[in-house]
């Protein structure tokens, strides 16, 4: 059985509400490395990455396409180092979040040198550019910067660009678009599937589909949980919620898939708000299907 390094990254930068930068002491609190352990894994918690408090930064001015490019940059680079260097021990990686723009960092040291693929669980489509977002929030452009969209100096993260092909991602749980990315998600080779998709073809086909669709012609894949991917009424602690979301039993089934394909190489899980949360229920979500990825089951 291999081993397993949890990695913290208490990052907020990238999100427009603060607090998410207390999930990973919230999943700890909630027994991952425990309860990881109690399944025959050994387990080793390297602690918190670095990352500069808001309040140490120069606040962006209004309107900045890319709120706090700088000091994401650093901290993105240093967890993709990380990640190299427990990859190169065999070791799969849990990476605790934080806003999901950390997955910059963390998809790049998986993918250092080989091809991967990438399941990307999320409410939202991360797809967003400096020319299309919103609100300058990098936590709401991460899969398209790893797709090769995006500023240079998140795309050219580990000098390869794109760091993922298109082709080798899917989009999982998504419910909620902004009009340039769905747009630029038409003609990405992303593939993507809607809530639509799992309300009339069940959570098993899709994330069947899904998982074949990643696995091929790659050396496994990356699973990138972001937790509003679920209903807000099962997950209250998040910073970006959306109604209609996957259901618990449902999120539980995609990660036993997950682990019965034995092509897991790498786990983030982001987004966790305890500031939003109800006693620390999403947290301890996130911690039992982290548990269900790496192979728990019922029976």
């Amino acid at each position: 059985m291999r081993d397993i390094a949890i990695i913290g990254v208490p990052l907020d930068l990238g999100a427009g509400r603060r607090g998410v930068d207390m999930g990973p002491s919230a999943m700890r609190y909630a027994g991952l490395r425990e309860r990881i352990a109690a399944l025959g894994y050994r387990v080793r918690d390297l602690g918190n990455l670095a990352v500069p408090l808001a309040e140490q930064i120069e606040p962006p001015v209004a309107d900045e396409p890319l709120r706090y490019l700088q000091p994401i940059v650093g901290v993105v680079r240093d967890l993709a180092q990380q990640v190299r260097d427990v990859i190169s021990s065999n070791t799969l990686p849990i990476i605790l979040g934080g806003d999901h723009s950390l997955s910059i960092g963390s998809v790049a040291g998986v993918a250092h040198n080989r091809r991967i693929g990438v399941i990307w669980l999320d409410a939202h489509g991360d797809y967003n550019t400096p020319e299309t977002t919103p609100s300058g929030n990098i936590h709401g452009m991460g899969l398209a910067v790893l797709t090769g969209r995006g500023h240079p100096m998140l795309t050219g993260l580990i000098g390869r660009i794109p760091v993922l092909r298109p082709g080798d991602a899917a989009l999982v749980g998504v419910r909620n678009l902004d009009d340039g990315e769905r747009e630029l998600l038409r003609t990405s080779g992303v593939r993507v599937f809607t809530m639509h998709d799992i309300d009339r073809r069940g959570m098993a086909a899709v994330m069947e589909e899904a998982i074949l669709h990643v696995s091929a012609g790659t050396s496994g894949f990356h699973l990138s949980f972001d937790l509003d991917v679920l209903d807000p009424h099962e997950a209250p602690g998040v910073g970006t919620p959306v109604l209609g979301g996957i259901t618990y039993r449902e999120a539980h089934l995609a990660m036993e898939l997950i682990a019965a394909s034995g092509r897991l190489i790498s786990l983030d899980l982001v987004e966790v708000n305890p500031i939003l949360d109800t006693r620390n229920m999403t947290a301890l979500l996130a911690v039992e299907f982290a548990l269900s990825a790496l192979g728990k089951t019922i029976y």
